[in-house]
């Protein structure tokens, strides 16, 4: 596992063996004195709980023990987690009596504490990976693979992959690059393309990650190809060498295959980690607000003209994910239908729609768009993950459909409530090719501190109505 996924799971089970560490010292501690009053010296065993506490997190860090955790086996984890409690203990022991205080601590809560704690770490790892192999099987956070290679190869390349790839890789398409195999399936993954028609393809479907295998071409050959993913932001891994040579080659691997990796977007997955964890927070202070404001918007909406309170759309993601968003309803029902006859009145040039005083607003959807009420409900694309807090604007599928090399890389990150053009004046914005160009200095200049100061703009765009309409 790499990237983002490999500093969250570290993260995680560090997390999910320190709580097992307090849980088995309690218990252990309570088995030797039956209740927590005769045992004797508090201060003396919270030093030592201390000492377990830190001897687990230096073991899980300095060694990194969980590096191979997605793949190791039943026998794999138990190996791994015995080394861990063994050595945890041990270093515990050796620590307290260097302190000169092992004399007076008791061994069986030693003894009993390492028996428990191999019990509860080991059921803990093994229920975890279950949750998280159903949890990329049955949602779209998986990475998707679009899998390049030749006729000949083609199908133990896809056989390899599958069987060696961690779960949350997914494939979702191949391209034969020699002969032109489009429309078959093999093992489950349908050939896409050929080498002539592959970008022209793949643009305007999700995926996220290319793996290219071909022998009997040089990268060299394939420079265009690659520069055309390159444009559009996703990661490219190039295969440089046969399969099944582990440890052959520095440059990285992928399902044991050695690669060039042309890694596109941020690398700085610590920040990203962070990004999703302000998200959450933030998604769920917006949706109380949402909540408290709901009821007073709904009944405006339903006093001024018939129809839903909310208005969906499905609307596209990061990487081409498909995903609803949802809106106070602005518009009256007809809005999409009568989209066609004002057309012509369209005001801005490129891709999107937009037009000065549109018919199709309502009173109320005039005020709720002017002070940006209308977009409160996405608080929850936002913390289901659809969305962030600061990001690119997410395109309709009827934009989306019209895109090219350049405009895709817009999506290359996650679709954020506000972004750059947000707080860059967007009424005042009448050409795509601008919105395009302040999404990608988003993109090329991004950092935590990047969104605190677009939030901040935000707010005050939104409390004097800046830029709104």
């Amino acid at each position: 596992m790499e990237g983002r996924n490999k500093y969250l799971l570290t993260y995680i089970l560090w997390f999910v063996d320190l709580a097992i560490v307090v849980l088995s010292f309690i218990i252990a501690t309570y088995i030797r004195f039956l209740n927590f009053r005769d045992m004797e010296d508090k201060t003396l065993h919270f030093i030592v709980f201390i000492v377990f506490a830190l001897m687990s997190t230096i073991y899980t860090f300095a060694l990194d023990y969980n590096r191979d955790y997605i793949r190791r086996t039943f026998w794999q984890e138990g190996t791994a987690v015995f080394k861990y409690v063994v050595a945890m203990t041990v270093s515990t022991m050796v620590i307290i009596y260097a302190l000169n205080i092992a004399g007076t601590f008791s061994r069986l809560v030693m003894g009993y504490f390492g028996i428990i704690d191999f019990i509860l770490t080991y059921l803990a790892h093994i229920l975890l990976k279950k949750m998280m192999s159903s949890y990329w099987s049955n949602s779209d956070t998986a990475a998707k693979i679009l899998v390049i290679s030749e006729e000949e190869i083609m199908m133990p390349t896809i056989r390899h992959l599958q069987h060696r790839l961690e779960i949350n890789f997914k494939i979702v398409g191949a391209a034969c690059i020699d002969k032109d195999m489009t429309g078959e399936v093999i093992r489950g993954v349908k050939i896409l393309s050929n080498a002539e028609k592959l970008i022209e393809t793949v643009t305007t479907m999700p995926f996220d990650e290319v793996f290219i295998y071909t022998p009997n071409k040089t990268q060299n050959e394939l420079s265009d190809m690659i520069q055309a993913f390159s444009d559009m932001g996703v990661t490219v891994h190039y295969c440089v060498e046969l399969a099944d040579i582990p440890g052959s080659s520095h440059m990285g691997e992928f399902g044991t295959y050695s690669v060039i990796s042309y890694v596109h977007g941020t690398g700085r997955y610590r920040a990203l980690i962070l990004k999703r964890v302000m998200d959450i927070v933030g998604g769920l202070v917006g949706l109380l607000i949402t909540a408290i404001l709901t009821p007073f918007v709904a009944l405006a909406i339903r006093i001024d003209s018939p129809g839903p309170i909310f208005f969906s759309q499905i609307r596209i993601g990061k990487n081409g994910r498909r995903f609803k968003i949802y809106k106070f309803r602005s518009m009256y029902q007809d809005a999409e239908e009568r989209k066609k006859e004002l057309e012509k009145q369209n005001e801005m040039s490129g891709l999107m729609f937009k037009i000065k005083d549109d018919p199709r607003i309502t009173k109320v959807g005039a005020f709720i768009r002017k002070t940006s009420i209308d977009e409160l409900p996405q608080f929850w694309n936002v913390f289901k993950g659809d969305m962030s807090l600061v990001g690119t604007r997410p395109p309709t599928e009827g934009e989306f459909e019209q895109y090219n090399q350049y405009y895709r890389r817009r999506i290359s990150m996650t679709p954020g409530l506000t972004g750059m053009w947000q707080v860059s004046g967007r009424s005042n914005i009448e050409d795509f090719e601008e919105i395009v160009k302040l999404d990608l200095r988003y993109i090329d200049n991004w950092s935590i501190g990047l969104d605190i100061r677009i939030i901040i703009k935000t707010v005050g765009v939104v409390l004097f109505g800046r830029g709104a309409s």
